[in-house]
């Protein structure tokens, strides 16, 4: 192959030039400082597994909206018993409402629409809206005792996913791509899907999955609905392979020039990025292509597997993912606000998730990738104990709370068939082991090997971690 640098023009030295370079001098030695300071973790042998690891790879199945806890995971009869009665003031403890909440001059406590029973040699209770995944009981780790800081749904899924309530940290897969890297050249580490969702359902923004002032390689790649996954994969009309080769490496060659000079990190970066992405015009369309999968799989997953988009459809992708040694994949599912029509809306959405999930663990299982795999189900905070709207007529909803909800995790790292922490008669307080989302974070990268309080990076004069200040690994719930 001609050597690429001869393809480009040459650049003549100048007085905009000269203006430029002398103007700029002392800044990009100052720039240089700060970059040099910037990726001195980088080179820190902290890097990678700080002991053995007990998973390779997470898969979050993030539910977006927060799922009610006392609807699915968290039986409290004594709701039911209570119907119609006021919360009280004593349990509430004056805990800060939302306007919407706080506008309502009634707030009857209401008890669950759906019935408990337990299942599995461990005898979880899970609720009949669950039915597949109440059959992978003995496989599931469930948490009930997890409580947040944020009391709205975009602070609350950005703590959830960074570790901070305001927008600009990095996300838990970006520290996990940058803490252990890839293991695939072909695909990028980090992938993330996204389905469910109607209009005026809560937003998702690419920060979720962003690497705010990480490497900008180690950012989530969002994979579309649809036949077409990427765009772009196919070479331009009239553009050959052996050209779209030439080409990148022409653009690797100039991005190298660029950091001989300038010293930016990013442009590293940027070249890596470049030469999967080509890469990647081989290996995505392979990933995506159904036709070897046997049709008892693909019938386990229920009928909207082969709608691509759905929940259904990325989790059979995301298996085929762990399968290629993505590190994180992040499938979010939106819809799960339900402030309204509550006993209508959630079965509808349990519907779309339960028996994908169900079906997801025991492929894992099946394909023995459950043993190195961990994967954790949630939202970003619970529902309330009290209803909002008329109780009567089944019209009514639930409000956020962020006090105490639930999360299950399974596979690699975490006891199987295992309840953990307790909340009270109402599902409003937690009074058994504890579990704040630092800690969950903390106990994530626990299991990937990764010690949180020494998986840092410099920024701005300070070390950030995913886990801020705060966060303990909570011991009780690994295997």
């Amino acid at each position: 192959m001609p050597n690429p640098i001869e393809f480009l023009p040459e650049t003549p030295f100048n007085r905009r030039t000269l203006l430029k370079r002398s103007a700029l001098g002392l800044g990009a030695v100052a720039l240089g400082g700060l970059l040099r300071e910037r990726s001195v973790r980088a080179a820190d042998d902290e890097l990678g597994p700080h002991f053995p690891p007990r998973a390779k790879r997470i898969i979050f199945l993030c539910q977006s909206g927060a799922p009610s806890q006392i609807d699915l995971f968290d039986p409290k009869p004594e709701l039911l018993r209570r119907q119609g009665e006021e919360l009280p003031e004593s349990v509430r403890d004056g805990q800060l409402l939302t306007t919407m909440t706080a506008e309502q001059r009634s707030k009857p406590l209401t008890g669950s629409a759906f019935a408990f029973a337990k299942h599995g040699n461990c005898g979880m209770e899970l609720s009949e809206l669950l039915p597949f995944t109440a059959r992978q009981a003995d496989r599931l780790c469930l948490v009930r005792s997890v409580h947040t800081e944020a009391i709205n749904h975009d602070p609350g899924i950005t703590f959830l996913q960074t570790g901070s309530e305001q927008p600009g940290r990095p996300s838990l897969g970006a520290w996990v791509t940058y803490g252990l890297g890839s293991e695939n050249e072909e695909l990028p580490a980090f992938v993330v899907l996204i389905s469910g969702g109607e209009p005026g359902d809560q937003p998702l923004f690419g920060r979720l999955w962003g690497s705010a002032f990480l490497p900008g390689e180690t950012q989530g790649v969002r994979f579309r609905g649809g036949r077409e996954p990427l765009l772009y994969l196919e070479n331009p009309s009239g553009l050959s392979e052996a050209n779209r080769g030439r080409m990148v490496s022409a653009i690797s060659r100039l991005n190298e020039l660029h950091f001989e000079e300038f010293g930016d990190t990013e442009t590293q970066a940027r070249t890596r990025q470049f030469e999967r992405a080509y890469r990647m015009q081989m290996s995505v369309p392979e990933l995506v292509d159904l036709t070897n999968e046997p049709r008892n799989v693909l019938d386990s997953y229920g009928p909207e597997v082969e709608q691509p988009g759905t929940f259904a459809a990325n989790c059979l992708l995301a298996r085929r993912l762990a399968e290629r040694d993505v590190r994180f994949i992040q499938l979010y599912h939106r819809g799960w606000d339900h402030h309204t029509e509550l006993p209508t809306r959630l079965p509808k959405k349990c519907a779309q998730t339960d028996r994908p999930a169900a079906a997801f663990l025991a492929d894992l299982a099946a394909n023995g990738l459950l043993e190195d795999t961990l994967v954790v189900w949630a939202g970003e905070f619970g529902r309330t104990a009290y209803c909002q709207g008329e109780l009567a007529g089944g019209r009514y909803g639930r409000d956020h709370h962020p006090r105490c909800f639930s999360v299950w995790m399974a596979g690699a790292g975490v006891k199987s068939g295992f309840c953990y922490g307790r909340t009270d008669d109402f599902s409003y307080n937690i009074v058994e082991n504890p579990v704040h989302m630092h800690d969950l974070q903390a106990t994530l990268l626990h299991c990937l090997g990764i010690d949180h309080e020494r998986l840092t990076f410099r920024s701005e004069g300070r070390d950030f971690r995913l886990t801020d200040v705060a966060g303990r690994v909570v011991r009780d719930v690994l295997a």
